[in-house]
């Protein structure tokens, strides 16, 4: 049944580049109507950053050492966002409806049925007062499904009420796709190689900073083709789509020889050159390619994006989309459609057998039992 007004809902994210957490307000029904509002990010403590980024790379399994307290930290982290966003808009918890609660990702293994965002649903829930809608990817993994990319039909809501079509490229620590065709059954994503990461990580060890900020670095350097083709020959480019890839599935080893700058614009093209090379799995060749995440702000990918792909490439906010934003958007918007039991993935978006609803709903315990008196 269709709610009588959209429902008040905010999302969270944090994605692989594990800079901090983004906190988008939406008002959205799950369906067509997707009305954004204001969205804060709140970055993480260089400290906090630091521990988290060393677990994740140590890829334990869940309830090992240390993990009990990350998450209560990180879940921490998130209430605090929240009423951050609350605070800019002057509204209190009370007026919300929802919160999508993405989690961080610590690993993803589709192929073993299993994946891992860390974060406590139920912890939020008790903070906030507030439903929370959280592991949005468990269900379509343990059922044969990839997990991810979750965001495709959230991206065709928007397309829809803009008008196009359009292919949808987010760059984050990973870089996805979305083509969108005329209904979310035509819906096609998958992670098209790296985005951020691997940039991140090649100059976070050789230069002690967080990123290449606007590709500077990258800039000064010389693109090696020959390294380039050399990476794209890894086993996941000849993988059928939908597919999807763990935050650590490639190295950067076979670089070392190379300086700073060269590997950085080596680095950069191999980003831009997966997604040419991903473009063989739309089902038609996009006219135009839209950029979200933080990829979008590094001028030189978005060069080697028009020039590896031979296709136009541009912002998302140049359809008046928050490029900042359109991740924890699209976690509120998936929360709605968990809470109303609607699919959060397809066929053509995770390989699951049919479309697929997901997540799970953590309700505080003041609401529990004033429903049960």
């Amino acid at each position: 049944m269709t709610p009588s007004r959209p429902s008040r809902v905010i999302g969270l994210m944090s994605g692989t580049s594990m800079d901090g957490i983004d906190a988008a307000y939406l008002e959205t029904d799950g369906e067509g109507v997707a009305i954004p509002g204001p969205a804060v990010t709140l970055p993480y403590a260089p400290g906090f950053r630091a521990r988290l980024g060393a677990f994740v790379e140590r890829a334990p399994e869940p309830g090992s050492s240390g993990a009990a307290d990350l998450e209560a930290e990180l879940t921490g982290l998130h209430a605090s966002a929240v009423y951050h966003l609350l605070r800019v808009m002057g509204r209190p918890a009370a007026t919300l409806d929802l919160v999508g609660f993405h989690g961080q990702t610590i690993w993803h293994r589709p192929a073993q049925r299993r994946t891992w965002q860390m974060g406590d649903g139920a912890r939020l829930a008790e903070s906030l007062d507030v439903p929370v809608a959280f592991d949005f990817r468990s269900a379509d993994v343990a059922a044969g499904g990839q997990g991810a990319p979750l965001l495709p039909i959230y991206h065709a809501a928007l397309a829809q009420r803009a008008g196009l079509p359009a292919a949808i490229l987010n760059v984050g620590g990973v870089a996805n796709i979305t083509c969108i065709g005329s209904a979310p059954e035509d819906l096609v994503g998958f992670d098209t190689g790296p985005g951020n990461g691997l940039i991140d990580d090649w100059v976070r060890a050789r230069l002690g900073v967080s990123m290449d900020e606007g590709g500077a670095i990258a800039a000064r350097g010389k693109v090696h083709q020959d390294l380039v083709d050399d990476m794209l020959r890894h086993d996941y480019f000849a993988k059928a789509a939908p597919k999807s890839l763990d935050r650590f599935a490639f190295s950067a080893d076979r670089l070392s020889h190379l300086s700073n700058e060269d590997g950085a614009a080596t680095l950069t093209a191999f980003t831009a050159a997966s997604v040419a090379k991903g473009l063989a799995h739309c089902p038609t060749c996009p006219k135009k390619i839209f950029v979200a995440g933080g990829g979008r702000r590094n001028p030189v990918l978005m060069k080697l994006l028009a020039q590896y792909t031979g296709v136009p490439v541009a912002s998302v906010d140049e359809l008046g989309w928050d490029g900042d934003a359109l991740e924890a958007q699209g976690f509120a918007y998936l929360a709605v459609r968990a809470l109303r039991g609607l699919p959060l993935t397809f066929p053509g978006t995770t390989g699951i057998a049919k479309p697929m609803s997901g997540g799970r709903i953590a309700t505080p315990l003041k609401t529990l039992t004033a429903k049960s008196a």
